[in-house]
């Protein structure tokens, strides 16, 4: 079977690379610094699902990500969360959390209506989470 991203995510986020073994993806809310991790692994839905020594590596990348944004973008708090209640393909969501932010100290899902990003503002988002994403992969080549 041949990996395929689910269409709600790909209707929902904007591509941003591929690490490690998993898509990177930008939810299209500006209103969040919100992104997903999809292994690419067809036909998985839960995190146990991966097989142990995928799972150790996807922990550790997910882990990696969120402190490399964690310090990029001065978060007060880190979300993590692979709910897959709605989109059955295993993703894990990764949001930045500031205490100004539209929906603090709730969570995202189901806070008010998404504000899509504008031209200017991807064009300065993409590239700095590209970077991280640069950071985490050097990091994980150097083990």
């Amino acid at each position: 079977m041949k990996f395929s991203l689910h269409p709600a995510l790909a209707q929902d986020t904007i591509p941003i690379t591929r690490l490690c073994g998993s898509r990177l993806l930008l939810m299209k809310d500006s209103r969040f610094l919100w992104c997903l991790l999809v292994p690419e692994c067809p036909g998985l839905r839960e995190l146990h699902e991966l097989p142990l020594p995928q799972r150790g590596l996807f922990l550790e990348l997910v882990c990696q990500f969120s402190a490399t944004l964690h310090t990029a973008f001065n978060a007060d708090k880190m979300n993590v969360a692979a709910l897959g209640n709605r989109v059955p393909q295993l993703h894990v969501h990764v949001i930045v959390r500031h205490q100004d932010d539209a929906a603090w100290p709730d969570p995202v899902w189901g806070a008010g209506t998404p504000v899509p990003w504008g031209s200017s503002a991807l064009a300065d988002i993409i590239p700095r989470v590209r970077e991280c994403a640069a950071t985490v992969e050097a990091g994980q080549r150097r083990t």
